[in-house]
């Protein structure tokens, strides 16, 4: 068996002693009491004695009807919250008759163009009972937009709805891609959120600040904690400047972390998020209060660790990282399915990855103790370590005027790509084992199963759309259009014109094109 340089190392590059004693634990290093400040143990003093984590599998693909298919299907098999996936046009702003839309619609989530589609996607589903998050970000008010209005329609209170919206444009521009208007345009389409559901959708989190896309694009454990973190205090500091009390709207952030496969730091990652999280609003917004300083999070575990080779040995590594995920305290999960490094996966993948929650949750008993691990020499020192590497970190950022100018000055960007560099260096060199493709490999593997999205469904979808758009009262829409363009331009909020205008069958690629004549287009143009 090979032996790799990585063994005494993190994939932070933390050095790792190959044992701990009390010693190594940093003098001072108090971890406090779970449910207390710094919050490092967990954000409930009884863990999940009283409630488990959610169980919210990401799901959605092809078209509305089918996903909700999927949906109900989770939630008979014991999922306890939804977790929606749009396709790439949803998420950057173009209908599914878009030229740019083409061959894209329906294919890595659900194409949703109007309230129709949206109606069809929560048929069935009481929005007052399941909690509902959308991973969606540059037209997220568009989407929140559409929601509300189905809510309407059905008389469901607003104050009832529960969910998350990603909402966290700012690792869009660092680590992903799927913007739509430029940064500053976007950053008050976030504030105007924050203010609107503050007011009349009191219980919806505004946003979930993600690390996910940042350790997917290739960071390191500590660099995923500190330029979330940055994020986070970039869009707290935005909703000051709009006028906004940082004290009622800070209990309504959440975070989503990834997980990988380095299961002591993995643990000790989330609770050095929540220490340095908690420091970070007392010392910054004079924030005290618990709902605000006890960091919450949502986890999935790690696409870019799986393999196409040996898709069975997906399930081992999804098994590893949920349980550290739980281990850590998240409030909700998220495991990938085995056979999502060949497509999206099948109802059956989909399952077994909801049952690994379930056994981890029920037949482990790792559940009845908040922070179990908690009081090891290695794990606290570990947390001790991220916690001063990511405030570094963060002090660098907050030198450069935060994370929006080390952004737009291409920072995240490069630290970024040259992290992933590396980890790709360590796996092509053998110094990193990835079983299945570097090591223990097989020659020939028998096929699984996959599935496959049916190629009329873009036919289908736009055609839908175009009968959607025949049905409708086309004065009405434009005068719509012009309600919101002349709220953009005036600077008022523009969640109740956008909820106005999904109500009366604007459709969101039209409602983005409107937009743009006031916030114009965005084009990444760092490292041109």
């Amino acid at each position: 068996m090979s032996t790799t340089k990585t063994d005494a190392a993190t994939t932070s590059g933390i050095p790792v002693r190959p044992s701990y004693a009390p010693g190594d634990v940093p003098s001072g290093w108090d971890p406090g009491s779970p449910g207390a400040f710094p919050y490092t143990r967990g954000a409930q003093p009884g863990g999940y004695r009283k409630k488990l984590w959610t169980m919210r599998q990401y799901a959605g693909f092809s078209t509305a009807k089918e996903s909700n298919a999927r949906y109900r299907y989770l939630l008979a098999q014991g999922q306890t919250g939804l977790s929606v996936a749009f396709d790439l046009p949803t998420q950057i702003g173009f209908d599914s008759d878009h030229a740019l839309a083409r061959g894209e619609v329906g294919r890595v989530g659900v194409a949703i163009d109007s309230i129709e589609d949206m109606e069809t996607l929560l048929d069935g589903i009481p929005l007052d009972e399941v909690s509902i998050s959308m991973t969606i970000n540059a037209t997220a008010s568009i989407l929140l937009g559409f929601l509300l209005a189905v809510a309407r329609r059905r008389g469901t209170p607003w104050t009832g709805l529960s969910g998350t919206i990603q909402n966290d444009i700012l690792k869009e521009y660092a680590a992903r891609g799927t913007y739509a208007f430029p940064p500053k345009p976007s950053m008050r389409l976030i504030t105007d959120i924050f203010s609107f559901c503050a007011g009349n959708v009191p219980r919806w989190n505004t946003i979930s600040i993600s690390g996910y896309h940042i350790r997917e694009a290739g960071s390191t454990a500590v660099q995923e904690v500190a330029f979330t973190l940055a994020d986070g205090v970039e869009y707290l500091s935005a909703a000051v400047k709009a006028g906004l009390d940082a004290k009622e709207i800070a209990p309504r952030l959440t975070f989503f972390f990834n997980v990988h496969n380095d299961f002591l730091e993995e643990v000790a990652k989330f609770r050095a998020a929540r220490t340095l999280w908690a420091r970070l609003l007392g010392e910054r917004f004079g924030i005290e209060d618990p709902r605000s300083l006890a960091l919450r999070f949502h986890a999935q575990t790690a696409g870019s660790t799986l393999t196409a080779q040996q898709p069975d040995v997906n399930v081992v590594r999804v098994a590893i990282q949920a349980l550290a995920a739980v281990l850590g305290g998240t409030q909700s999960l998220h495991t990938n399915s085995r056979d999502e490094a060949l497509a999206l996966p099948t109802a059956e993948a989909a399952r077994l990855a909801l049952r690994t929650q379930q056994v981890i949750a029920h037949e482990t008993g790792v559940a009845r103790v908040a922070d179990p691990l908690g009081g090891s020499w290695a794990i606290e020192a570990l947390t001790a370590e991220i916690v001063d590497r990511a405030s570094a970190l963060i002090a660098r950022i907050d030198e450069m005027g935060g994370a929006l100018a080390a952004i737009e000055a291409g920072y995240f960007q490069r630290e970024i790509q040259e992290a992933a560099y590396q980890a790709q260096r360590a796996i092509e060199s053998r110094e990193q084992v990835v079983v299945g493709v570097n090591e223990f490999t097989v020659e020939e593997e028998t096929p699984i199963p996959t599935m496959t999205i049916d190629p009329k469904v873009e036919p289908e979808q736009v055609a839908r759309l175009a009968a959607f758009r025949a049905r409708r009262d086309g004065g009405r829409v434009e005068r719509l259009r012009a309600d919101l363009v002349a709220a953009a331009k005036d600077g008022r909020n523009l969640m109740p014109p956008i909820v106005e205008a999904v109500d009366g069958n604007v459709t969101l690629g039209e409602i983005v094109e409107s937009l743009k004549t006031v916030f114009g287009d965005h084009r990444d143009t760092v490292g041109l």
